[in-house]
């Protein structure tokens, strides 16, 4: 990406108003970093945008849209229906290398605390009554804001729906736009939870087989290409971890404008890429408003903050304003406020910034002990970022066994085979590594399950597992 890109997106959410006089934007260390950029980049940018009068420098204050800019109203009434548009009134597991828990020790709960109480205290009467249905209107600008810089898309606060997570995004999804028997093509593997609800809510669920480049949209075209729906996790496919190639994006895309069918994008980890070229998300390209972008805080925040949104397509607004006054009640408005200011005060950019650092570092260390553990039962197949690590086993079909065996010691791992709907399938362990802290803690934690691994696949070679 060039300074031209950063210059031209910032400049464009200024003239569009979402983007407001005075409003904070990230350093230029903070949105080099989140961009993979330069800072020289950045620092061209900001500085036309500067000469032009679109920002200013405050010193120790950061950089501020100008407060005293003044722009022509560019909201349509098309825009003004659009966000005031009238409608009708299994237990967790408990252990180590869990999956999609963020590295908890490195939250700056100091910083959150003190911003929790700050608005706590501020909290107004009028606030205190039933919360907005799509959600707080600050936190849906900020969730705007920073899609339209970090994950190249281009939507308004509008277009945003405030949720609960991952299973009220396609839950809502699919209420709104999907008739009773409409075909819904999920990926193999594909997000195991996502399986256990989609065959609850999706009478007519197929399967699409994932490779090296993401989703087969060939096979998708000859064996559903009248599919409905279409749910992808494009950037780091889960759980293999590959990326959609850009052949295949506009391919999909191009399905997908041709059949009136809908893209569902999961981006559950797409903050945490660990080389410079940052994977933009599937709709950053989609000109033709075909896919909904989904996603949720709980692997940059907090699983129990229980905060995700999606990106309404513009179309589609009104009736997901129509049924979700009917199907949703609002989540609580102080998670909501706080997690608004997080992001708008840039805590939010320094913490991915520093996540991604450390989970470089994490992974790492896990692949090391493991590899020292068990050298010639596992291969990995590295990918460019994500929160796990896949191990598939070498020469054997036992990662159901092997994972139970893990699991008895808390090593909560999961068994890739189980992610599959339908042969062929491919086995190993799918491990959670990011609140790993050194290398000696993971060959602490893999030693507890070294002796009876060994046992497991016993064979008159042996599997070259160490005793320590």
């Amino acid at each position: 990406m060039g300074y031209k890109e950063i210059y031209r997106r910032y400049r464009q959410q200024i003239l569009d108003g979402r983007l407001k006089p005075g409003e904070r934007v990230p350093a230029i260390r903070v949105l080099a970093s989140e961009l993979q950029v330069a800072r020289k980049t950045v620092e061209a940018a900001y500085e036309i945008l500067t000469g032009e009068g679109y920002f200013v420098s405050q010193g120790a204050k950061g950089t501020h849209v100008n407060p005293d800019l003044q722009l022509p109203s560019v909201a349509s009434v098309a825009t003004s229906e659009l966000i005031l548009a009238p409608s009708p009134p299994s237990s967790e597991s408990k252990g180590e290398l869990r999956l999609g828990i963020p590295a908890l020790d490195a939250f700056p709960h100091k910083k959150w605390l003190l911003l929790a109480g700050k608005i706590a205290r501020s909290l107004r009467p009028e606030e205190m009554v039933v919360p907005p249905v799509m959600g707080y209107q600050p936190l849906r600008e900020a969730i705007a804001n920073y899609l339209n810089i970090s994950r190249g898309l281009n939507c308004k606060p509008g277009q945003i729906f405030i949720t609960n997570g991952y299973r009220a995004n396609l839950q809502l999804i699919l209420s709104v736009l999907a008739q009773p028997n409409d075909k819904v093509v999920f990926e193999d593997p594909g997000y195991f939870l996502g399986q256990r609800l989609l065959k609850h809510i999706a009478p007519s669920l197929h399967y699409v087989p994932v490779d090296q480049q993401g989703m087969d949209i060939d096979y998708l075209q000859r064996n559903h290409a009248d599919a409905r729906f279409a749910i992808v996790t494009p950037t780091h496919q889960s759980p293999l971890a590959v990326s959609l190639s850009l052949p295949r994006k506009h391919q999909l895309l191009e399905w997908a404008q041709q059949n009136n069918s809908w893209v569902i994008e999961d981006d559950y980890d797409g903050e945490f890429h660990y080389t410079r070229k940052v994977t933009p998300a599937l709709k950053s390209l989609d000109i033709h408003e075909r896919v909904i972008y989904t996603g949720t805080f709980s692997k940059t925040i907090m699983p129990a903050m229980r905060i995700g949104y999606l990106v309404m397509p513009l179309a589609t607004v009104g009736r997901f304003s129509e049924l979700g006054q009917i199907l949703e009640t609002g989540l609580p408005l102080l998670p909501q406020k706080i997690l608004a200011q997080f992001i708008n005060e840039g805590h939010f950019y320094r913490h991915l910034k520093k996540m991604r650092i450390l989970y470089q570092q994490r992974r790492r260390m896990m692949l090391d002990a493991i590899q020292f553990m068990f050298p010639d039962l596992f291969e990995f197949e590295l990918t460019g970022g994500g929160m796990h690590i896949v191990a598939f086993l070498k020469c054997d079909r036992q990662d159901t066994a092997l994972a139970e065996l893990w699991r008895k010691h808390e090593l909560c791992v999961l068994p890739l085979s189980g992610w599959y709907a339908q042969q062929p399938k491919r086995y190993g362990l799918v491990i959670g590594y990011t609140n790993i802290q050194s290398v000696e803690q993971a060959q602490a934690i893999l030693q507890r399950v070294a002796e009876k691994t060994r046992c497991l696949f016993s064979d008159p070679g042996g599997m070259g597992i160490p005793t320590q």
